[in-house]
């Protein structure tokens, strides 16, 4: 049967060409999806309305979408909080300024050693404590702010019972386990002596590295972390594997005496953590 003009006419109302991409669009079948009680379906992030046409879906919504298919988290919330970081100006050492629970970073420093009438250095260190239960101590123990740090103040951090941790980052790349060994086993027992009026502990003084084994291999980087934890605990870490956890308030003190006593290894960076004391009154 031959085509009329008038079939063409009725056919041609069922399509509708969108003048600018040319693509035919079905506004009857949209249409009948309406009719049906269903809306139209969405074509990448764009809805269809009841003339064919298309409608941005809202920015909000589209957001909602990506949250629900990721459990509810909103994309930005699952990346972790930047920490600021402060630099050992001699080592170029970074160390983050807080570590875990709230716990802050009070000064940072530099470990030398001489070693054939050259000064060495062996690591760049950051002392971490509890900023909170360092303000109750002082308070408790000192009451007013001195104008200056004052050695009894030095003193009551050393002979405290609260959290604290000296992070070592290795600098001299020729260094080994047992060089780290005898240089903690020469400070802690130079240490012990000054806090006991002469007396040697060797035997004490060896439990912090003893157990550390010479396999572990030492490179510029690498990190050990010894934490004075409450209840006079002395807990070392080496490259993040516990090699010692020693209770003894002696070996505490003089641990930390290393660092804040009237020897300390870096004077600087002792009095930058008696300056950080004074701001907590």
């Amino acid at each position: 049967m031959a085509t009329t003009v008038e079939d063409v006419i009725a056919k041609a109302e069922m399509v509708e060409i969108e003048p600018k991409t040319g693509v035919a669009l079905k506004p009857q079948l949209l249409k009948e999806e309406k009719v049906n009680g269903t809306e139209p379906k969405p074509m990448n992030g764009v809805k269809a309305d009841e003339d064919g046409k298309n409608e941005s879906v809202p920015e909000e919504k589209a957001e909602a979408g990506k949250e629900a298919a990721n459990g509810g988290v909103p994309k930005d919330e699952g990346k972790k909080e930047e920490v600021a970081v402060e630099i050992e100006p001699k080592t170029g050492v970074s160390f983050p300024v807080k570590v875990e629970d709230g716990k802050q970073l009070n000064a940072v420093g530099l470990r030398k050693k001489a070693i054939l009438g050259l000064g060495i250095k062996i690591y760049g260190f950051g002392i971490y404590a509890d900023q909170e239960k360092l303000k109750d101590l002082l308070k408790s123990k000192i009451g007013k702010a001195p104008a200056k740090p004052t050695k009894d103040m030095y003193q009551v951090v050393i002979d405290s019972d609260l959290w604290m941790m000296v992070r070592l980052v290795i600098v001299y790349s020729g260094l080994t386990m047992s060089m780290v060994r005898k240089n903690f086993d020469e400070g802690l027992g130079a240490s012990i002596k000054k806090l006991t009026g002469g007396r040697r502990n060797d035997e004490l003084s060896n439990k912090v590295m003893g157990a550390a084994s010479d396999d572990i291999k030492l490179t510029s980087g690498s990190v050990i972390e010894i934490t004075r934890l409450p209840g006079y605990t002395l807990e070392t870490k080496v490259m993040g594997e516990v090699v010692s956890k020693v209770e003894s308030e002696l070996l505490c003190r003089a641990y930390i005496h290393m660092y804040l006593g009237d020897d300390a290894f870096d004077k600087d960076a002792r009095e930058k953590f008696g300056v950080s004391l004074l701001s907590l009154f």
